[in-house]
């Protein structure tokens, strides 16, 4: 069996960076060190920190928490690239706590255009886009080709469909 933690940084990382159409810099805040092994897959400048406390803008900024709040936002939107930055984050599983994960996916989607949960073997994980479609703006060249032992593109996209009982209740929190 694979090992979460692995899952975990695969999905954090490999969504964002397949469907950020050029993801130049990356900002990763509480990082490990299966997170640095997936982005160095990647032709990007990576900053790691335990704070928001970077003066600087990024086209991707991961998240390696499930605790969000509007202070949190508030310093995602700071460290954000303004026109098409991507944000990904942990979540708190629906089954978990779905008041919880509605709470924190409101607290997400109101700063972007698109915020979709998604789900892994690992737990649930949230992605926000100023611009591009987590399913419809897939850059295939690299989905297809990056070495995982847990992601690719089938699951990429499978990862953002949830059963009934979760989709209702996020219809109109998630924006899709």
């Amino acid at each position: 069996m694979l090992e979460k933690n692995i899952i975990n940084s695969e999905m954090l990382v490999h969504i964002p960076m397949c469907t950020h159409k050029e993801a130049k810099k990356v900002l990763v805040i509480l990082t490990d060190e299966a997170i640095k092994n997936e982005l160095a897959k990647y032709d990007a400048e990576v900053v790691y920190s335990d704070s928001f406390n970077i003066d600087d803008k990024f086209d991707v900024v991961i998240y390696n928490s499930d605790s969000l709040d509007d202070i949190v936002m508030a310093n995602v939107m700071r460290s954000l690239e303004d026109k098409c930055g991507l944000f990904a984050s942990k979540i708190v599983s629906f089954d978990e706590n779905s008041d919880a994960m509605k709470k924190d996916l409101s607290t997400v989607a109101k700063n972007f255009w698109i915020a979709m949960p998604y789900k892994s073997d690992a737990g649930m994980m949230v992605l926000a886009s100023k611009k591009y479609h987590p399913q419809a703006d897939i850059i295939l060249d690299r989905s297809d080709f990056i070495e995982a032992s847990y992601y690719n593109t089938e699951l990429h996209n499978a990862s953002f469909v949830f059963p009934s009982y979760i989709q209702k209740p996020l219809t109109g929190i998630a924006k899709r």
